[in-house]
């Protein structure tokens, strides 16, 4: 596709300053602009002169000596954008010695598969083709609407003719978040004293901006390796949160339990997250059963009980983080149908039976029969979350049957599935006692923990039992997938939740930085700037549930829950009604000396600051005037007092022989706090 040259300027928007007063903005990856330029040469192959050109901003026709000139069949040069990236390629054409030229382009999100004759791939099977220009002339050149790859560092170019051509201006129109402005004007922030973390944060809020996409450029399954493409439309409005930015381009509920909260603490860009969710509802079926994922697998149907039950809490978490009590209306009715159609497995046992007839689909992971630990701890959290909205709804007809079904699931639970001689729930039923180490899976007990199904004495253990199994340098095995030979970062994400709930924030920490900032970000087969899908138990960046090494994602939003998790927990700033209209302030610092974190919702900013040293812990936080909550300060052994001063004064708080120093029924407002 050939446009005229001055067309170029006319459809690109570049964004005319940095993102305003964000603080912190040197750790942010999103562009202020979205005409994007290579860093550096990575490598070159054959007769090419004057590779510098590319990766400056001048043409030929505006100063001398600024075209790449390739010569001879199979030149190529690699570019590298410092990062991953998102869109469309776009150059000029300088010259040419004959009318038979061609130039490529083929697109890695890893080093591990730049290539002049392929892509890394989209699907299984075989790595994609190069994205050809074919027999060009002098002029500018731009990908179409359907060729904007959805992801890759690398970028190489290639010549396929014995004749010469000379180019200049490659440059990629950064096609990620387009519901965004700015894509770098942050509304929160992260900053420790540890710049591993620092930085997994914002690469985490930068993965998700990489998996929100225009919704007419979705799904990248069963395009032709030769000519792929993303041209379905998924869903409704200007921007739709994918799972991957390369690959499935679909909307999964289960991803957007991890990438939605992360969403929220970063960019709190929730337009992307509401039209996934909506794109879920139109395909759910008339008794109930909500697709596994969007358009088109929704017209599959392969139902999901765990999928089933995230696409409920992706309703309860949008509301808590929009306070949109409209939205919220308009898909009650389906919501509480969807609420009340796993309820039909619950047995005598006081547990979901869930065979693999009714869960053929979970997010990779096998075993999925029986009374299983993951489906029933995550269907008891979802009934108590919609507990909590009918009550939000004043609608508490279906109220008596949820909280009946979810009283008996703790103690069935634990009657049928506890192994005390491993501190770990089996992952079900038809497991015996004492098993193998694959029997007692990591989501399941993770979810155990989280969902409140585990008490706080068994929550320890769990927490002690899963860090026992980390492979060091690379993570925490998914011992339930493929034979334990997986490391799911979206898995493990729930595992560092688990690990903040049962009071040690250090474990979580630990994994992040050796997982996420060792492996996940500083590996030099990774870009450097997104998260990888899964990987190998081994550190091989290759995910075992796939049959085709390249086809892994390195930029998956189910990977990002360091970023929330550094917020809600580190940073302790969680809500407890919609829009933070109640709070609760709760920092979990671990080895950390400093944390500083903010979000942003209707009602204003939440900001919190900590310091914890020496001399103690002190710091302050600020949250809307209009809002409620309280204070939970986990409290060092010897601590004596606690000073608190606020909008209505101050006051102290004797420690002697406390755990927590809890203060309750606060006005918003900024807040001052003091242990000594």
């Amino acid at each position: 596709m050939k446009f005229q040259q001055v067309s170029i300027y006319m459809q690109w928007t570049l964004l005319a300053s940095a993102a305003g007063n964000v603080p912190y903005q040197q750790y942010i990856l999103a562009p202020t602009t979205r005409l994007l330029r290579p860093v550096s040469i990575y490598q070159t192959g054959g007769d090419v002169q004057n590779t510098a050109a590319l990766i400056t901003p001048s043409r030929a026709t505006e100063q001398g000596n600024a075209s790449t000139i390739f010569s001879g069949n199979g030149s190529y040069v690699t570019l590298d954008f410092g990062k991953n990236i998102a869109g469309g390629v776009s150059f000029y054409v300088d010259a040419v010695s004959s009318l038979k030229n061609s130039i490529g382009f083929t697109f890695s999100e890893s080093s591990m598969y730049v290539s002049a004759q392929y892509c890394d791939a989209v699907q299984d099977g075989a790595f994609d083709l190069p994205q050809w220009f074919n027999n060009t002339t002098p002029g500018h050149y731009e990908a179409g609407h359907d060729f904007q790859r959805g992801a890759f560092r690398y970028l190489t170019v290639v010549h396929n003719s014995t004749e010469s051509i000379s180019i200049s201006n490659v440059t990629v129109y950064w096609a990620a978040s387009p519901e965004m402005k700015n894509p770098a004007a942050y509304t929160g922030y992260f900053h420790s004293d540890n710049e591993k973390l620092n930085r997994v944060w914002y690469a985490g809020a930068y993965t998700n901006q990489i998996c929100s996409v225009d919704p007419t450029t979705g799904v990248s399954l069963g395009a032709p390796f030769a000519g792929w493409y993303y041209n379905y439309t998924i869903s409704n409005g200007s921007s739709v949160l994918l799972d991957g930015g390369k690959r499935d381009r679909v909307v999964w509920p289960g991803d957007i339990v991890i990438s939605g909260p992360s969403i929220f603490v970063s960019t709190n860009s929730l337009e992307p997250i509401r039209n996934a969710i909506d794109s879920l509802f139109l395909y759910q079926e008339v008794d109930g059963r909500l697709p596994t994922a969007g358009y088109p697998l929704a017209q599959l149907f392969a139902w999901s009980f765990t999928y089933h039950c995230h696409t409920l809490n992706n309703v309860y978490d949008y509301f808590m983080f929009s306070g949109d009590i409209e939205y919220l209306t308009s898909l009650w009715e389906q919501y509480k149908l969807g609420m009340n159609y796993p309820l039909q497995f619950i047995d005598s046992s006081g547990l979901a039976n869930v065979s693999t007839l009714t869960a053929l689909s979970d997010w990779g992971r096998g075993g999925m029969s029986g009374h299983n630990i993951e489906a029933n701890s995550i269907l008891f959290y979802t009934l108590n979350n919609a507990l909590k909205l009918a009550a939000i709804m004043n609608d508490t007809s279906e109220s008596n049957k949820w909280a009946l079904n979810a009283a008996g699931i703790p103690t069935a639970a634990d009657n049928l599935l506890w192994d005390d001689s491993i501190s770990l729930y089996r992952d079900n039923d038809t497991i015996a006692k004492g098993s193998s180490a694959t029997s007692y899976p990591q989501d399941g007990n993770s979810w155990a923990v989280i969902a409140g199904i585990a008490n706080s004495t068994r929550a320890v253990a769990i927490s002690g039992a899963l860090k026992a199994r980390w492979i060091r340098p690379y993570g925490a095995p998914a011992v339930e997938a493929n034979d334990g030979d997986t490391i799911s970062p979206f898995a493990t994400g729930f595992e560092l939740q688990a690990h903040f709930i049962a009071g040690n924030p250090d474990y979580a920490l630990d994994l992040m930085e050796f997982m996420w900032a060792d492996y996940m970000l500083d590996d030099p087969r990774m870009t450097n700037s997104t998260f990888i899908e899964g990987f190998g138990r081994d550190g091989t960046p290759l995910y075992p549930v796939y049959n085709n090494d390249p086809r892994v994602s390195h930029a998956h939003g189910w990977s990002t829950a360091p970023t929330s998790m550094l917020t809600f927990y580190a940073g302790g700033l969680t809500m407890t009604s919609a829009a933070g209209k109640t709070w609760k302030v709760s920092p979990a610092l671990g080895g950390l000396k400093m944390v500083k974190a903010s979000y942003a919702t209707p009602l204003g900013s939440f900001v919190v600051s900590w310091t914890n040293d020496t001399r103690g812990f002190s710091g302050t936080f600020e949250v809307p005037s209009s809002t409620k909550g309280e204070v939970n300060i986990p409290l060092a052994i010897g601590s004596k007092k606690m000073i608190l001063e606020g909008p209505n004064g101050a006051q102290e708080l004797q420690l002697d022989d406390l755990s927590i120093a809890s203060v309750q029924g606060l006005d918003g407002g900024k807040y001052k706090v003091t242990i000594v």
